[in-house]
């Protein structure tokens, strides 16, 4: 019990150390999920213990940056979920047609493959070219990966399927172009995209929007992380703008339950009441 206890200890310290050092703040995330990664970054860094992993934090940014990684867990694919996307193409963009410009946000976007896959169906849908897309995340590393749109052929025939059941209009193929192992996504997909280093923990709304997409991000958080992150998307959403969460995800039990109505429950789709 003792040391179940100091464990816990040591866990907040290290991340009271990190936002005091950094401005990172994970003090509001899930606590099984951080203590996972944390003890994870223990054994993985060889450190002798959550102290000692604080140390070289604290004291080594590019020990910081590479904890970072594995405290947000830079994991995507792209159409996950191909009926979500399905249920955006059928129901959400018939109304989205009815703004002479749109302003999609993406929260957590990782590595990108959101954003891309938004960009695809965008496209299809004849709306991408009067959209601004802002992807945004914590992790510089993930930004810079999104921004180059660069992901393993191995990935490629999986996403193609999921392209296929979530509507694609087209050959998955035409997206992207093959090389030396890899698929490097059509430039022109991220012409409308600005990526930018944004946290939902700490920062501020920056612009309104008709569509907020926060998918497989606030699993993570605690529950009064995930009411700041429900405020600020709905800050951000115009009058009857839309709000899409990740499968695990809802609306249901937050403080702003009332102020969104469920368009797609099945898919987690809402609309700003």
């Amino acid at each position: 019990m003792t040391i179940e206890r100091n464990t816990d200890i040591e866990i907040r310290l290290l991340i009271e150390a990190i936002y005091l050092t950094y401005s990172y703040d994970f003090r509001d995330y899930s606590g099984a999920s951080i203590k996972r990664r944390i003890q994870h970054a223990v054994r993985q860094f060889g450190c002798s213990s959550i102290s000692a992993l604080q140390a070289r934090v604290v004291h080594d940014p590019g020990m910081f940056m590479q904890l970072l990684q594995l405290l947000t867990i830079p994991v995507s694919e792209m159409f996950r979920d191909p009926e979500h996307f399905l249920a955006i193409r059928r129901e959400v963009v018939p109304l989205l047609r009815t703004w002479p410009s749109l302003k999609i946000w993406i929260a957590g976007c990782s590595t990108g493959e959101e954003v891309y896959s938004m960009a695809i169906l965008l496209r299809e849908e004849g709306l991408l070219e009067r959209t601004i897309i802002y992807a945004t995340d914590i992790n510089p590393s993930s930004l810079d990966k999104a921004r180059q749109g660069i992901y393993s052929m191995q990935n490629m025939h999986g996403y193609a399927e999921n392209y296929r059941k979530a509507g694609g209009l087209r050959d998955f193929a035409e997206y992207y172009t093959a090389a030396y192992g890899n698929a490097i996504i059509d430039g022109s997909l991220r012409d409308n995209v600005t990526f930018a280093d944004h946290s939902l923990a700490t920062d501020s709304v920056f612009s309104e929007t008709q569509l907020v997409s926060c998918r497989n991000v606030l699993i993570y958080f605690n529950k009064t992380l995930q009411d700041r992150a429900f405020g600020l998307f709905h800050e951000s959403l115009c009058h009857r703008g839309f709000l899409t969460l990740g499968s695990k995800e809802t609306l249901d039990f937050s403080a702003y339950a009332s102020r969104f109505d469920t368009l797609a429950k099945p898919e987690r789709i809402y609309r700003k009441s």
